[in-house]
Order: C-alpha cells, then structure tokens, then sequence
C-alpha cells in the first residue's frame, strides 16, 4: 500500500476522509435560512478584520456606513471564494482524470468536488441574499486563474489550494464564534469550517507526497507559482470596488487598506499556519518569497 512520507498509508487517509464526509456534510439550500432577514446593527465580520479598521477613514464613517463596508468587503472575499473553488474544482478533477477510479484516494478527490460545488452554491446564495454585486477577478488575475487550473500540478496544485483554504479558514473560525455577526455569516462559516478541514488534511497530506517526489527544478518552479498564487489570493481578499458602496473612491480605499497596519496584521496573522507549514517544507524561497513579502502574508 502506498505511503505518504509521514507514514500513513494513502489510502487509508482517504477512507477516513470518506467516512467523515458521509458523517458531516451539509446541503446549504435544506440547512440555512436564506429568506431570514438580517439582524439590525450586526456586523457582517468582526470589525478589526475590516481593511479599513483603525484608519482615518474608518473613524469617519457612521455605524452603519461601517456595517455596510464589512457587508460589501464579505462579499468580495465570497467572490474570490467562488472564483478559487472553480478553479480547484478544475485541478481536482484534471488530478482524477489520470488516477484509479476504483482507489479511495481518487474517490475522495471527488468527495471534495461534490463538496466545493455545494460550497459555491452557498457563496452564490449568500452574496445574493446580502443584496451585493458578485465582485469579480480582474482581467489579470482571471487569466492567471485560467492558467493555473488548466496547468498547474503536484506541489504548486495542493500549495495553492491550501494557501486558499486555510487563509480563509482563519477568518471563518473566528466569525462563527463572534456572537456580534450576522447569524447567516455565522452558519455559513460554520458549514464550510466543518468541511473544509477533511479538505486541508487531504491537501497536506498529498503535498507532503508531491514535494518527497519532486527534483530541485520542479521544486523551483513550484516555490515561484506558489509564490504568484499567494500573491492573487492576498489581493483578492478585498475588492477595491467594496469602498464604493461607502462612498470612498476605490482606489483610495485600496491605499488606505494597504498602508493600514491593523490590515498588514490581519493578514499575516490569516497565513500564520501555512505560511509556517509551506516554509518547513521548504516551498517559501528564492524569487517566490518576494512575492510572499508583496503579498502581505509575510513580514520578511
């Protein structure tokens, strides 16, 4: 039976994994409440997380232009959430297209398609039932998408995906337990916590795997895309065109976020666990640490 480097057979890894999916998993259109209307004067994430938290502009905003702007700023993070998950959705299934459909394994990786499909389902609900436009990838980065899922395979593949999850997952962890949120933000959070956790012990697992199998090129060129991929993410995170409907020029909310050290700090601390995770793997070097640095993900 195959191994992963930490001595775990793979297969048995995946047949947890599958067990687990059969146990917890949800159906977001049976099992939240998208007519429930929100609640007055709740935030829509908790409000240090906002980009624009302890600024000059966020101390000029009312309460509810501060309440509006975290609605909006959600929405664009469920929006690079969309976008990310169509794009693992395609690598996933170009990783199946060549595998063992009878292995577990292979089983899983579909398992985590079925999941994500629900996910971006539910990120569509919620986007539509916060009333906010779908803030969509610019015309860069969705060609860089389009590359990546149609390319990229072994390290920089499951880097990438967990550069996405786990980034995301530290927000959500702290918003489903921040009473002070929306109820609906709380749920959905809540769900895609749950789940995405099989998803990040299956990434990791694999990766350890990719990266004992890679030469030193092949690792090269997977510490830059990685590195490029992080850099997307990060900047994904919050849609410049969110300020707009505060009344803030795009592009001064933008340089305003960027030179914010509450949101420089959010931001290392949402990449904490797999900056620390990629970089013991030895996937955080040469000219794609730079792009780390830009990205705010790390200080140095």
């Amino acid at each position: 039976m195959e191994r992963t480097p930490a001595g775990f057979p793979r297969e048995a890894v995946a047949d947890r994994l599958l067990t687990a999916s059969v146990r917890t998993s949800y159906d977001p259109l049976v099992d939240l409440d998208w007519s429930a209307p929100p609640v007055p004067g709740a935030y829509w994430m908790p409000p240090r997380r906002s980009s624009l938290y302890g600024t000059s502009l966020w101390e000029a905003m009312t309460e509810d232009q501060r309440i509006e702007l975290t609605k909006h700023e959600v929405a664009g993070a469920a929006s690079a959430g969309l976008w990310f998950e169509t794009i693992l959705m395609q690598m996933l299934i170009r990783h199946y297209y060549d595998a063992d459909p009878t292995s577990r394994h292979a089983q899983y990786a579909l398992t985590e398609v079925a999941d994500e499909c629900r996910h971006s389902i539910m990120f569509g609900r919620l986007i539509e039932a916060m009333g906010c436009p779908v803030y969509r990838a610019d015309p860069v980065d969705h060609l860089l998408g389009r590359w990546l899922k149609a390319t990229a395979t072994g390290p920089q593949m499951y880097a990438s995906i967990l550069i996405a999850e786990e980034i995301l997952d530290s927000f959500q962890r702290e918003a489903m337990a921040d009473e002070s949120v929306q109820p609906l933000i709380r749920m959905v959070s809540r769900i895609h916590v749950v789940e995405e956790a099989r998803h990040v012990r299956f990434a990791r697992d694999e990766l350890a795997r990719q990266v004992e199998a890679a030469g030193p090129v092949a690792l090269g060129y997977a510490r830059l895309v990685i590195g490029r991929a992080a850099h997307s993410i990060s900047r994904r995170l919050v849609n410049p065109r969110a300020y707009a409907a505060v009344g803030i020029a795009p592009a001064v909310g933008l340089a305003a976020a960027r030179s914010n050290p509450h949101w420089q700090a959010t931001l290392r601390w949402s990449a904490q666990r797999i900056a620390e995770h990629l970089a013991d793997l030895g996937l955080i070097a040469g000219p794609g640490r730079v792009l780390w640095r830009r990205s705010g993900l790390i200080a140095s």
